[in-house]
């Protein structure tokens, strides 16, 4: 008999983020300043950590299972990262075995030079180049998408390595947001739909790219602005020391379709993307969220961390006051003891725990950013009513997830989504023991990230999550690029 481990106690009902990618030209602390902007990133992934630069003669290599802070404090690894270009990722595993071959950057000597690459987002046609590039003599040295790129590159027949870089995202569909050092550049990409983001900074002249903005405030670095979805932006240092810097726009121009989670969840609520406030997204989907499913309550609880914007423009719209009624414990390592069943009954508390004076004898409102299974709502439900809790309400500050993700997101299969196990919301809400649950409606998130209500025959955001519509072919599963929820009812009742 198996056990589900104590990764899926803790983790296993949120959607995993994908990845943080890093890079600076030109700086003489080139592999410290990475260190400093991955940390700030480490959100986005907490599996692995790597870093490459390049010194003028050699590349250097650090790639280490962990936190950032677990390995790229320590003076000994930067040290061994010598030189004033380097480029960075953290990762959460969404294509490959959680394996150190997989840890990226990846990097390969070439015909025209060394190149390393990171990658966020996920490749819908990945499976298949690379079986194709098997089949005719490739040999791949591990199982992640990203290594796809880089053979591709070598078998461009274009000059430069840039103009390889780009001939290799052509052959490509599906979501990244790419940043390749070589020797001289720095090149940072958005695929044509812009699905993940990334950003240009600059500090003290010396050009960076960043997955958030978050990773340049961190280091007191200038926000020039966003990679745009479908460029190539080339940042080369000159013989003389100069830096030049590029675009390049090789694709047929589409309409921008950044992820949707990064609002609801993924980015850091300090980040500015696409020219919003993440934080003020955040909010005002509370505010939202209270405008369409008010009701009479004592107090507004956040499930930390990602509920707590929310909750605070629920609070504010609706006036009911706002509380820290759950206390996270930031300091649950992922295998921090052996997942023994009698562990395991500790379930979510090893993660929360209740705040008693703020909710004993009172009608709670638990605002969450988002339920993908339900077992942690399930959990924190019970630990609120043992806490004395008078009544116990859930609002939810995005709509009902119905569809798996295949661009970056390690999302469950769809049948094991709780928005596809029951016929209605009332069904759900007694499977997850609230007095009541309500989703925030499409419009209303849309309206949130200053978005106009979704025009369904044109969507200003990617959002397949909550409608089925995914915005590129799905090349690996039969090219399909619409789907169908299992409840059509629930679709359609989520607005």
């Amino acid at each position: 008999m198996t056990h589900p481990s104590l990764d899926d106690e803790l983790y296993g009902d949120t959607l995993r983020e994908e990845c943080g990618v890093f890079g600076i030209l030109g700086h003489p602390d080139a592999a410290t300043v990475t260190a400093l902007g991955l940390h700030a990133l480490q959100h986005r992934g907490q599996e692995a950590a790597g870093i490459v630069s390049f010194d003028g003669r050699q590349f250097h290599s650090e790639r280490q299972h962990g936190l950032v802070g677990d390995h790229f404090t320590d003076p000994g690894t930067i040290n061994r990262l010598p030189g004033n270009m380097a480029m960075g990722h953290v990762r959460y595993s969404t294509t490959g075995e959680t394996a150190l071959r997989n840890v990226q950057p990846l990097f390969a000597e070439l015909e025209v030079g060394g190149i390393a690459i990171a990658h966020n987002g996920n490749l819908t046609n990945g499976l298949t180049l690379r079986k194709r590039l098997i089949a005719q003599g490739a040999i791949c040295q591990s199982t992640s998408d990203t290594e796809v790129v880089l053979h591709l590159i070598a078998r461009s027949q274009r000059s430069s390595s840039s103009e390889r870089f780009i001939d290799a995202l052509g052959a490509l569909e599906g979501a990244y947001a790419m940043v390749a050092l070589t020797r001289t550049k720095l090149i940072g990409a958005r695929d044509p739909n812009g699905i993940r983001p990334l950003v240009l900074g600059d500090l003290d002249g010396h050009p960076i790219f960043a997955s958030e903005s978050c990773a340049l405030d961190i280091i007191g670095a200038r926000f020039v602005r966003d990679v745009e979805n479908g460029e190539v932006v080339v940042c080369e240092q000159q013989p003389d020391g100069s830096i030049s810097i590029d675009s390049y726009k090789p694709f047929q121009p589409r309409r921008e379709r950044l992820c949707l989670f990064e609002y609801v969840y993924f980015a850091r609520p300090d980040s500015i993307v696409g020219g919003r406030s993440v934080y003020a997204a955040r909010k005002r989907m509370g505010k939202n969220l209270a405008l369409e499913a008010p009701l009479e309550a004592d107090v507004v609880v956040p499930v930390p961390d990602g509920g707590t914007p929310a909750a605070i423009g629920y609070a504010q719209q609706s006036g009911i006051p706002f509380e820290l009624g759950i206390i996270r414990n930031h300091y649950v390592g992922r295998t921090f003891i052996e997942p023994t069943q009698s562990i395991r009954a500790f379930g979510v508390k090893l993660k929360h725990s209740a705040n008693r004076e703020e909710i004993a004898g009172k009608r709670v409102v638990l605002v969450d950013d988002s339920i993908v299974r339900g077992t942690t709502s399930l959990k924190i439900v019970q630990m609120i009513r043992e806490a004395g809790a008078k009544e116990v309400h859930i609002r939810v500050a995005s709509p009902m997830i119905y569809h798996s993700d295949y661009y970056g997101i390690d999302t469950p299969d769809p049948d094991n989504l709780l928005a596809n196990q029951y016929a209605t919301v009332e069904d759900m809400c007694r499977h997850i023991g609230a007095d009541s649950l309500q989703f925030l409606s499409i419009d209303g998130l849309y309206e949130a990230v200053g978005g106009e209500p979704r025009d369904a025959k044109a969507p200003q955001f990617t959002d397949h999550y909550f409608t089925g519509d995914y915005p590129t072919r799905l090349t690996d599963l039969g090219g399909r690029s619409k789907s169908e929820p299992k409840q059509v009812s629930l679709l359609k009742e989520a607005g």
